[in-house]
Protein backbone atom coordinates (compact mmCIF):
# COMPACT_ATOMS: atom_id res chain seq x y z
CA UNK A 1 0.00 0.00 0.00
CA UNK A 2 1.41 3.38 -0.94
CA UNK A 3 0.59 6.41 1.16
CA UNK A 4 0.25 9.79 -0.45
CA UNK A 5 3.23 10.86 1.66
CA UNK A 6 5.40 9.92 4.60
CA UNK A 7 6.14 11.97 7.71
CA UNK A 8 8.92 11.36 10.20
CA UNK A 9 9.49 14.92 11.46
CA UNK A 10 7.99 15.72 14.86
CA UNK A 11 7.74 19.39 13.87
CA UNK A 12 5.68 18.75 10.72
CA UNK A 13 2.61 21.08 10.66
CA UNK A 14 0.19 18.17 10.16
CA UNK A 15 1.67 16.36 13.17
CA UNK A 16 1.47 19.50 15.32
CA UNK A 17 -2.12 20.18 14.25
CA UNK A 18 -3.17 16.61 15.06
CA UNK A 19 -1.46 16.72 18.45
CA UNK A 20 -3.17 20.03 19.21
CA UNK A 21 -6.53 18.23 19.09
CA UNK A 22 -5.83 17.08 22.65
CA UNK A 23 -6.85 20.65 23.61
CA UNK A 24 -10.56 21.45 23.77
CA UNK A 25 -10.12 24.94 22.33
CA UNK A 26 -8.47 23.49 19.24
CA UNK A 27 -11.24 20.89 18.87
CA UNK A 28 -13.90 23.57 19.27
CA UNK A 29 -12.20 25.91 16.78
CA UNK A 30 -11.52 23.25 14.16
CA UNK A 31 -14.56 20.98 14.63
CA UNK A 32 -12.17 18.01 14.49
CA UNK A 33 -11.11 15.26 16.89
CA UNK A 34 -8.70 12.33 17.21
CA UNK A 35 -9.59 8.64 17.22
CA UNK A 36 -6.96 6.00 17.96
CA UNK A 37 -6.73 2.36 16.95
CA UNK A 38 -7.50 0.29 13.89
CA UNK A 39 -10.69 -1.15 15.42
CA UNK A 40 -12.25 2.23 16.23
CA UNK A 41 -11.27 3.77 12.89
CA UNK A 42 -12.61 0.74 11.03
CA UNK A 43 -15.95 1.02 12.84
CA UNK A 44 -16.13 4.67 11.87
CA UNK A 45 -15.55 3.88 8.20
CA UNK A 46 -18.12 1.07 8.29
CA UNK A 47 -20.63 3.60 9.67
CA UNK A 48 -19.90 5.98 6.78
CA UNK A 49 -17.53 8.33 8.62
CA UNK A 50 -14.42 9.02 6.53
CA UNK A 51 -11.23 10.27 8.21
CA UNK A 52 -9.93 13.67 7.22
CA UNK A 53 -6.44 12.35 7.94
CA UNK A 54 -5.39 8.73 8.44
CA UNK A 55 -1.95 8.15 9.99
CA UNK A 56 -0.46 4.69 10.32
CA UNK A 57 2.85 3.23 11.44
CA UNK A 58 5.01 1.00 9.20
CA UNK A 59 4.05 -2.14 11.15
CA UNK A 60 0.40 -1.66 10.14
CA UNK A 61 1.10 -1.05 6.46
CA UNK A 62 0.43 -4.61 5.32
CA UNK A 63 -2.73 -5.15 7.38
CA UNK A 64 -5.62 -5.93 5.01
CA UNK A 65 -8.12 -3.94 7.10
CA UNK A 66 -5.87 -0.89 6.97
CA UNK A 67 -5.74 -1.18 3.20
CA UNK A 68 -9.53 -1.07 3.12
CA UNK A 69 -9.90 1.97 5.36
CA UNK A 70 -7.05 3.74 3.55
CA UNK A 71 -8.87 3.24 0.26
CA UNK A 72 -12.08 4.58 1.84
CA UNK A 73 -10.20 7.59 3.22
CA UNK A 74 -8.73 8.42 -0.18
CA UNK A 75 -12.08 7.93 -1.91
CA UNK A 76 -13.67 10.30 0.61
CA UNK A 77 -11.14 13.02 -0.02
CA UNK A 78 -9.04 12.37 3.08
CA UNK A 79 -5.29 12.10 3.31
CA UNK A 80 -3.39 8.87 4.06
CA UNK A 81 0.03 9.31 5.67
CA UNK A 82 2.62 6.78 6.80
CA UNK A 83 4.35 8.03 9.94
CA UNK A 84 7.12 6.88 12.25
CA UNK A 85 6.51 5.42 15.70
CA UNK A 86 7.91 8.64 17.18
CA UNK A 87 5.24 10.63 15.35
CA UNK A 88 2.51 8.29 16.62
CA UNK A 89 3.82 8.74 20.16
CA UNK A 90 3.79 12.52 19.79
CA UNK A 91 0.28 12.67 18.30
CA UNK A 92 -1.25 10.26 20.81
CA UNK A 93 0.85 11.47 23.79
CA UNK A 94 1.50 7.86 24.72
CA UNK A 95 4.69 5.82 25.00
CA UNK A 96 2.90 2.76 23.62
CA UNK A 97 0.72 4.24 20.89
CA UNK A 98 -1.79 2.57 18.64
CA UNK A 99 -0.48 1.89 15.13
CA UNK A 100 -3.33 3.88 13.58
CA UNK A 101 -4.53 7.39 14.44
CA UNK A 102 -7.17 9.33 12.51
CA UNK A 103 -8.64 12.82 12.48
CA UNK A 104 -12.43 13.05 12.05
CA UNK A 105 -15.05 15.78 11.89
CA UNK A 106 -17.22 16.16 14.98
CA UNK A 107 -20.93 15.54 14.54
CA UNK A 108 -23.59 16.90 16.89
CA UNK A 109 -27.24 16.29 15.98
CA UNK A 110 -29.63 19.23 16.56
CA UNK A 111 -32.06 18.54 19.41
CA UNK A 112 -34.96 19.52 17.13
CA UNK A 113 -34.15 16.46 15.00
CA UNK A 114 -34.57 13.98 17.85
CA UNK A 115 -37.62 11.78 17.22
CA UNK A 116 -38.67 10.21 20.55
CA UNK A 117 -40.92 7.60 18.92
CA UNK A 118 -37.99 6.01 17.05
CA UNK A 119 -36.57 4.41 20.21
CA UNK A 120 -37.79 3.29 23.63
CA UNK A 121 -34.83 4.64 25.62
CA UNK A 122 -32.84 7.88 25.53
CA UNK A 123 -30.21 9.24 27.91
CA UNK A 124 -29.75 12.86 29.04
CA UNK A 125 -26.74 13.90 31.11
CA UNK A 126 -26.53 17.20 33.00
CA UNK A 127 -23.10 18.79 33.49
CA UNK A 128 -21.19 15.49 33.35
CA UNK A 129 -17.57 16.33 34.14
CA UNK A 130 -15.52 13.19 33.57
CA UNK A 131 -14.81 12.22 29.92
CA UNK A 132 -14.26 8.61 30.95
CA UNK A 133 -17.75 8.50 32.46
CA UNK A 134 -19.25 10.17 29.41
CA UNK A 135 -17.50 7.84 26.98
CA UNK A 136 -18.52 4.78 28.99
CA UNK A 137 -22.16 5.94 29.03
CA UNK A 138 -22.11 6.45 25.24
CA UNK A 139 -20.72 2.93 24.87
CA UNK A 140 -23.38 1.49 27.20
CA UNK A 141 -26.14 3.36 25.37
CA UNK A 142 -24.86 1.86 22.12
CA UNK A 143 -24.69 -1.64 23.62
CA UNK A 144 -28.28 -1.41 24.87
CA UNK A 145 -29.59 0.04 21.61
CA UNK A 146 -30.59 3.45 23.01
CA UNK A 147 -31.61 6.20 20.62
CA UNK A 148 -28.99 8.75 21.62
CA UNK A 149 -27.33 10.80 24.35
CA UNK A 150 -28.29 14.41 25.15
CA UNK A 151 -25.71 16.63 26.84
CA UNK A 152 -27.42 19.26 29.01
CA UNK A 153 -25.62 22.36 30.26
CA UNK A 154 -21.87 22.61 30.74
CA UNK A 155 -20.68 19.07 29.99
CA UNK A 156 -17.20 17.79 29.26
CA UNK A 157 -16.33 17.21 25.62
CA UNK A 158 -17.48 13.86 24.17
CA UNK A 159 -14.81 14.28 21.48
CA UNK A 160 -11.88 14.56 23.88
CA UNK A 161 -9.24 11.88 23.36
CA UNK A 162 -10.12 10.31 26.73
CA UNK A 163 -13.84 10.34 25.97
CA UNK A 164 -13.42 8.83 22.51
CA UNK A 165 -11.17 6.09 23.92
CA UNK A 166 -13.83 5.21 26.50
CA UNK A 167 -16.53 4.86 23.83
CA UNK A 168 -14.53 2.14 22.04
CA UNK A 169 -15.98 3.34 18.73
CA UNK A 170 -19.54 3.99 19.89
CA UNK A 171 -18.99 7.75 19.41
CA UNK A 172 -19.60 7.04 15.71
CA UNK A 173 -22.75 4.97 16.30
CA UNK A 174 -24.70 6.97 18.89
CA UNK A 175 -26.25 10.35 18.01
CA UNK A 176 -25.01 13.07 20.37
CA UNK A 177 -27.28 16.05 21.08
CA UNK A 178 -26.56 19.11 23.23
CA UNK A 179 -28.63 21.87 24.77
CA UNK A 180 -28.57 24.48 27.51
CA UNK A 181 -30.64 23.72 30.59
CA UNK A 182 -33.23 26.24 29.41
CA UNK A 183 -33.41 24.75 25.91
CA UNK A 184 -33.70 21.25 27.33
CA UNK A 185 -36.51 22.15 29.74
CA UNK A 186 -38.50 23.89 27.01
CA UNK A 187 -38.02 20.92 24.67
CA UNK A 188 -38.77 18.36 27.41
CA UNK A 189 -42.27 19.82 27.85
CA UNK A 190 -43.41 17.97 24.74
CA UNK A 191 -41.79 14.62 25.64
CA UNK A 192 -44.41 11.92 25.01
CA UNK A 193 -43.24 9.30 27.52
CA UNK A 194 -41.57 9.19 30.94
CA UNK A 195 -38.64 11.29 32.08
CA UNK A 196 -36.97 9.42 34.94
CA UNK A 197 -34.17 10.60 37.22
CA UNK A 198 -32.26 9.14 40.14
CA UNK A 199 -32.34 10.97 43.47
CA UNK A 200 -31.00 10.05 46.89
CA UNK A 201 -34.28 11.30 48.35
CA UNK A 202 -36.45 9.16 46.04
CA UNK A 203 -38.61 6.47 47.63
CA UNK A 204 -39.31 4.25 44.60
CA UNK A 205 -36.87 1.42 43.85
CA UNK A 206 -35.63 1.66 40.25
CA UNK A 207 -36.84 -1.91 39.65
CA UNK A 208 -40.39 -1.12 40.76
CA UNK A 209 -40.98 2.06 38.77
CA UNK A 210 -43.37 2.34 35.85
CA UNK A 211 -41.38 3.44 32.79
CA UNK A 212 -43.64 4.71 30.05
CA UNK A 213 -42.11 4.50 26.57
CA UNK A 214 -40.31 6.33 25.20
CA UNK A 215 -38.31 6.75 28.38
CA UNK A 216 -35.70 9.42 28.89
CA UNK A 217 -33.18 8.72 31.65
CA UNK A 218 -32.00 12.04 33.10
CA UNK A 219 -28.84 11.90 35.20
CA UNK A 220 -27.10 14.68 37.12
CA UNK A 221 -23.39 15.24 37.40
CA UNK A 222 -20.88 13.26 39.45
CA UNK A 223 -20.81 15.51 42.52
CA UNK A 224 -24.21 17.15 42.96
CA UNK A 225 -26.60 14.89 41.06
CA UNK A 226 -29.70 16.48 39.54
CA UNK A 227 -30.28 20.16 40.40
CA UNK A 228 -33.79 21.07 41.62
CA UNK A 229 -35.04 22.44 38.28
CA UNK A 230 -34.15 19.22 36.46
CA UNK A 231 -35.38 16.97 39.27
CA UNK A 232 -38.70 18.82 38.98
CA UNK A 233 -38.79 18.02 35.28
CA UNK A 234 -38.85 14.26 35.98
CA UNK A 235 -42.14 12.35 35.89
CA UNK A 236 -40.58 9.62 38.02
CA UNK A 237 -37.65 9.73 40.46
CA UNK A 238 -36.10 6.51 41.64
CA UNK A 239 -33.33 5.25 43.89
CA UNK A 240 -30.72 2.56 43.42
CA UNK A 241 -30.40 0.87 46.84
CA UNK A 242 -27.02 1.05 48.60
CA UNK A 243 -26.43 -2.00 50.79
CA UNK A 244 -22.77 -1.60 51.73
CA UNK A 245 -20.69 1.24 53.15
CA UNK A 246 -20.60 3.23 49.91
CA UNK A 247 -23.43 5.74 49.70
CA UNK A 248 -23.34 6.30 45.94
CA UNK A 249 -22.33 4.78 42.61
CA UNK A 250 -20.06 5.99 39.85
CA UNK A 251 -22.15 7.94 37.32
CA UNK A 252 -21.48 5.60 34.42
CA UNK A 253 -22.35 2.55 36.54
CA UNK A 254 -25.59 4.13 37.80
CA UNK A 255 -26.55 5.18 34.28
CA UNK A 256 -25.82 1.69 32.99
CA UNK A 257 -28.07 0.17 35.64
CA UNK A 258 -30.86 2.56 34.66
CA UNK A 259 -30.40 1.91 30.93
CA UNK A 260 -30.82 -1.82 31.37
CA UNK A 261 -33.72 -1.37 33.81
CA UNK A 262 -35.53 0.58 31.08
CA UNK A 263 -34.53 -1.52 28.08
CA UNK A 264 -34.99 -4.82 29.87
Amino acid sequence: MSASRQITSLTNPTVKAARALHMRKERDDSGLFLAEGLKIVTEAVELGRTPRILMYGPEAASHPVLRRIAAATTAGGGEVIEVSREVLEKVSRRDNPQTVVAVFEQVFTPLAELRPETNGCWVALQAVRDPGNLGTIVRTADSAGCGGVILVGDCCDPFSVEGVRATMGSIFAVPIFRATVEEFLAWRASWPGSVVGTLLSATIDYRAADYRRPTMILMGNEQQGLPPELAAACDVTVKIPMRGRADSLNLSVATGIMIYAVTG
